[in-house]
């Protein structure tokens, strides 16, 4: 198992009994599935249940796997249909108590999410403009509905081309493109009204990485 082996190769070669196949998968996608989660959900310890929720079900739903489409769009498939029940649940949760603990793993309460995502390597002089801006996008990202977040996130930070996240959320993809278009509008406007201007505000791009 190289690392020219594809996902769906290895995939099946789970389905088949090989337990190594899914441990180079999951090396392979557990840090980018991890940060969609994380930044869907807002939560580090509920995206850290949700990430373990969506390898469990990996697992579970090998028997029935086919190489019908990507790896990647049926394990982001999988993660955001599993985002999306925790935030049901969350929400129910919230209007059921008003006094909710806030969440959170120990020593993180308070901790802005951009502190939570794992920093890719960049260059001193972008990482310090990073560093002030991120969790400036993190709100702004928050602020979004979820339908545009969604697929902002895999988007940008992803990387999942517009047909696959078509597939992921079940809409066409004029409408993920729609989503997109609209999910910038915001994301300029609440960054400008936050005080950012330069790339972030033109692309959306600067920090999504």
């Amino acid at each position: 198992m190289g690392p020219e082996t594809s996902d769906e190769r290895l995939m099946l070669a789970f389905r088949a009994g090989d337990a190594r196949a899914f441990e180079v998968l999951v090396r392979r996608h557990r840090t980018p599935v991890f940060n969609f989660i994380l930044r869907f959900t807002g939560h580090r310890a509920r995206a850290e249940d949700v990430l373990q929720e969506t390898w469990l079900k990996v697992v579970r739903s090998a028997p029935e796997y086919e190489a019908k489409a990507k790896f990647t769009t049926w394990v982001y498939t999988i993660a955001r249909n599993l985002c999306v029940d925790s935030a049901r649940k969350e929400s129910y949760r919230q209007a059921a108590s008003l006094e909710a603990p806030t969440t959170g793993t120990e020593g993180d309460e308070g901790r802005p999410l951009g502190e939570a995502l794992p920093d890719e390597g960049v260059s001193p002089e972008r990482g310090a403009y990073n560093a002030r801006v991120r969790p400036l996008l993190e709100r702004a990202l928050a602020s979004l509905p979820e339908e545009q977040r969604e697929v902002f996130i895999l988007r940008e930070y992803s990387g999942i081309p517009f047909k696959e996240i078509a597939e992921v959320t079940a809409v066409s993809e004029n409408t993920v493109k729609s989503r997109m278009r609209y999910a910038l509008e915001g994301l300029r406007r609440r960054l400008a009204e936050l005080g950012v201007d330069g790339d972030l505000a033109e692309d959306g791009r600067t920090v999504a990485g």
